[in-house]
């Protein structure tokens, strides 16, 4: 269901990492970067270099977010009480297409996108079709019924590539998932180390 399968793959080379732990990552046959300059030896990084790399690959983790989105959603993460960076985390995790990634009803971030873009996706019994929406706690979110039996969510939940976490109370025996609380960062189960300290300090000096 992903528009942009050489996209993500190329994040992953010139990031040197699997960003979304998945066993087809190019990174796992090789770490250098892509393009003919790849395979040079990388120097020291600046801080602005490493602030901007952690910006990009935050954004990018989470799909086709654009610079714009991301911004806002910075911005709003800001606005709140509280550390910024841990309240940048729970709001791109309280995003619906997250959720659904999460719940493992689908196998990829981009694939959960689609799916919530098509209207297969319910929350509190209302379809929502929107990927940015953010989730409350206490929501439900749910497969339609008519989707529950498609190969891609059948696969999805079957895969032992990944688990839920535990701010999500799923049920793939009924395609359900209860959104239990905002997580902080120690409770995200990225595949590679994430800094969203790094992403704060970028933005307060850009």
């Amino acid at each position: 269901m992903s528009k942009r399968t050489q996209a993500k793959h190329k994040l992953d080379r010139r990031m040197g990492e699997n960003i979304w732990g998945r066993a087809k990552s190019p990174v796992n046959r090789r770490e250098y970067g892509p393009g003919q300059h790849g395979q040079r030896r990388k120097g020291k990084m600046s801080d602005f270099g490493l602030q901007l790399r952690a910006k990009q690959k935050l954004k990018g983790y989470y799909g086709d977010l654009t610079e714009k989105q991301f911004r806002r959603i910075y911005a709003e993460a800001e606005r709140r009480r509280g550390d910024t960076g841990e309240n940048l985390i729970g709001l791109l995790e309280r995003r619906l297409d997250a959720v659904v990634y999460r719940s493992k009803f689908v196998p990829t971030v981009f694939a959960a996108r689609q799916f919530v873009n098509h209207g297969h996706v319910k929350v509190n019994g209302r379809r929502v079709n929107i990927p940015s929406y953010q989730v409350k706690d206490g929501d439900l979110v749910e497969i339609r019924d008519k989707s529950k039996q498609m190969t891609l969510v059948l696969e999805a939940v079957q895969s032992n590539e990944r688990d839920v976490p535990e701010y999500l109370e799923v049920d793939h025996s009924k395609m359900t998932t209860t959104f239990v609380r905002a997580p902080g960062l120690g409770d995200v189960p990225y595949p590679v180390q994430m800094e969203p300290n790094l992403v704060v300090e970028y933005y307060a000096q850009n």
